[in-house]
Order: C-alpha cells, then structure tokens, then sequence
C-alpha cells in the first residue's frame, strides 16, 4: 500500500505519454503524405527565424498589448512547465519538492518566479476569455470558426486557468503545513511564496488533515490536467505551441510573392519554340497543381497543423474586407481537416482507401479560390509564416490545368496571351495604333 501512489502515477504517466506519442505519430505520417521538398538551405537563416518568429514572436509585436499579453502565456506554460520535471520525480519516488534540498534559497526564487508567471497567465487568460466572448473582436466572430473552433479556443483558456489556480492552491496549502510541522512536509522549508501566500488567510481554519488533503487533490489535479492538456494539443488548434517551432524554421526564405514554376509546363513552352530539344520519347503525363492533400507539399500540410486559428490572415485579407466569401484561415482550417480525414482513412484500412472526396471542391470551394488576389496580406499578417496563398494557387492550377475551369473572362485573356502575346486582342503588329487615334 505504501508503494500505491507511485505506481499510480507510474500508470498516469505511462498511459499519457503513449497516446501523446501515438498522435504525434500520426500527425507525423500526415505532414508527410505530401509532396517532397527540400529546405536544408541556409541554416543560418533558419535557425534566425527560428529564433525571431517562434521564440522572439517578432510579427505578433505589431500589437505591442496583445504582444505582451501572449508573451506572458507563451513564457508561462513553457516555464513554469520545468516544475513539472520535479513533480514527475516526486511522484515516482514517493518525495516531495526533491529539488529544494539542493538548490536551497534559489528554489525559493525559481517558485516565486513560477508563482507570478502562474498570477500573469491567470489574469491574461480571463482577458483574453473576454476579448474572445463579450468585446466582439471581428477576427474572432467569422463564421468559419462556428461550432467546435470557436469552443476549442474557450476550453484551452479555461483549462490553463484552472492548472494555474491549482499550482497556486497547492503551493499556499504546502507552505502552511510546513509552518505547522506537519509530516512529509518539514523535509525542506521553503518559505513563503509571493503569490500563494496571499491565500493563506483563506486557508488558516482548516485543521492539518484537510490541508493535507487540499494539497495532495491539488497536486493530483495540476499533473492529472497537464497530461489531459499534453494529450488534448494534438487534437486542438494550439498544436501551434509544438508547431510553431519547426514551422518557422522551415519558412520561405524567398521575397514575398515570388512564385513556384512548373517546371513542366515551362518545358512545354521551350518545347513549342525550339522542338529539337524535346524528347524523342513521351514522359509520363504530369498533374498539375493540387486537387487533394497528398498532392500538397509536406511544408504546405505542416502549416495547416500549425495554424492557431487566429484570424490575422482573414482580418488582413482584402477579398474577406470586401464580403467576398474567401477566408485564408478557414483554407488553412480545411486543409487540415482534410488532411485529418484521410489519416483516419489510412488508420482504418492501412492504405488510404478512395472515399470519392477532394480537398478541391468538397472543403474548399470555386468561389473562394477566385476571390484570392495573390496579394500576401494572409502570408505577411500570420505571425508563423504560414502560407494560404501556397494552398490556393496550388488547387486553382488544377481547376484550370486539368479540369479547364475558368471564368470566360479569364479564358480570353489565356487565349490573348497565347495567341497575341499580350492579355489584349490585338496582334503584336497593331498593338501601338492606339498611339495615332
């Protein structure tokens, strides 16, 4: 019976950290069923992406106050989440707050630290609940994020609330019962902390049993929460927090707006002007652009993965501003549900089984991909340099390359331009007679 709590939590463990891995695996598999590419290049300029956009979180400084409120959250899970190393050894071997024996007057600092990063992301996540469900934010009330988005983003605030309440509570109640002597909680005085000792005048009627178990249901709690919450990441919008990191790393280091040649149809153009540099033999016939995920490249899929839902794509794009039915974040949101879906499809029959589905047509509509102005607002605005615009103009060259679906205007203008070199119907030989009107 002495060993029960251990093992116990041996168990807890055991079980999160395999379903955490298990879904890490999958998103893996996912990301990978699209097209190879490759970005080893200039690591130099990697590692500063990585450094600016995903630790420094250089873009989101464009609203200094959100800035700094995200600043505190992101700073906050990441460091507080170091206590979690110690409760993990605590609760294996049966001790409490092992660190404290060795680090003396500095583990009373480090807590203190944890404790107002812990208050500071408290009181950001009540901000940001109200930023989200009473201020009426317009990137928050678009219709793509109806039905569970918009609840997901709720229940990871409410979640970090509640682990934070719970890290406090737990603390307060540790530091009275060592003032008290009690048992298993003399073995290293710590002190008071900043924060929690606020909520000693709270707690001072209870007798020592039910300190004790407050503080045992709140540490049970706090690491029961954070393996629900490690498990929850990978099925909520804030895989972002893992994502992140890669994502900015492999960026696009070339200028905004630079597109990707097909090489095959430039080949067919060269062909056309000079036929004796085309092969004797005909290759096999390539497809052009994309109609579903796996024709998508794997950078296109981790960014669908990566995308936090937080509109400042669509809040930047001048097709949404004008009514228009495109929304770069709802393509990113379609794309993985997308990718999502077939992952299932793979899990249930070990290949990937034609379900009669494409990501053109029944996730993201004709009408939004024409909306798309190819301006890189959507590329500019997101603070991890996620690309809708990839994604777009990837399922519109397979709209018009290999189903022909245009609008008649823009089939006019292709015939122009392949016919008279130019958008307009004029031959080349006539196309300055304007000039002598």
């Amino acid at each position: 019976m002495h060993y029960l709590p251990q093992l116990a939590f041996l168990l807890l463990a055991t079980v999160a950290i395999f379903l955490f891995s298990k879904k890490v695996k999958e998103i893996r598999r996912n990301i990978f069923l699209g097209l190879p590419l490759d970005f080893s290049d200039n690591k130099a300029a990697r590692w500063r992406n990585l450094l600016m956009l995903a630790f420094g979180q250089k873009k989101m400084f464009t609203n200094p106050l959100v800035a700094i409120m995200h600043l505190i959250i992101y700073a906050g899970f990441v460091i507080i989440n170091i206590e979690v190393l110690e409760i993990v050894i605590d609760g294996l071997a049966g001790t409490h707050r092992i660190f404290a024996s060795f680090l003396g007057g500095f583990y009373n600092f480090l807590i203190n630290t944890f404790e107002l990063l812990a208050a500071g992301v408290l009181l950001v996540c009540i901000v940001f609940l109200i930023r989200r469900n009473a201020l009426k934010i317009k990137r928050f009330l678009g219709n793509d994020l109806n039905g569970w988005p918009r609840s997901d983003a709720n229940y990871i605030l409410i979640t970090e609330i509640v682990l934070m309440s719970l890290f406090l509570l737990m603390n307060a109640a540790d530091t009275l019962l060592q003032q008290r002597g009690a048992p298993h909680y003399t073995q290293h005085l710590t002190g008071n902390f900043h924060v929690s000792s606020i909520l000693h005048p709270l707690l001072n009627g209870m007798s020592d049993s039910g300190l004790i178990a407050l503080e045992r249901t709140a540490w049970w709690l706090h690491i029961i929460g954070i393996f629900a919450f490690l498990n929850y990441l990978p099925w909520s919008k804030h895989l972002h927090i893992l994502l992140a990191f890669p994502n900015a790393y492999y960026a696009r280091l070339q200028p905004q707006g630079v597109m990707q040649n097909m090489p095959a149809i430039q080949n067919e153009v060269l062909y056309a002007m000079q036929p004796e540099l085309a092969p004797t033999e005909a290759g096999p016939t390539p497809k052009f652009g994309a109609k579903d995920v796996t024709d998508l490249s794997w950078r296109n899929l981790l960014d669908a993965y990566s995308c936090t839902e937080c509109g400042r794509c669509t809040n930047a794009c001048p097709a949404n501003q004008t009514g228009k039915l495109l929304s770069p974040r709802k393509i990113m949101m379609s794309t993985r549900d997308r990718l999502e879906e077939v992952g299932k499809n793979i899990n249930a029959n070990g290949s990937f089984k034609e379900d009669s589905k494409t990501l053109l047509h029944n996730y993201i509509s004709v009408e939004e991909l024409r909306a798309c102005t190819t301006c890189n607002a959507c590329v500019e605005a997101c603070p991890v340099s996620i690309s809708p615009l990839e994604i777009i103009v990837e399922l519109r060259r397979s709209l018009i390359m290999e189903e022909s679906n245009a609008p008649q205007e823009w089939n006019s203008m292709f015939s122009n331009i392949e016919n008279n070199f130019a958008p307009w119907k004029f031959s080349p030989d006539e196309r300055d007679q304007w000039t002598q009107a």
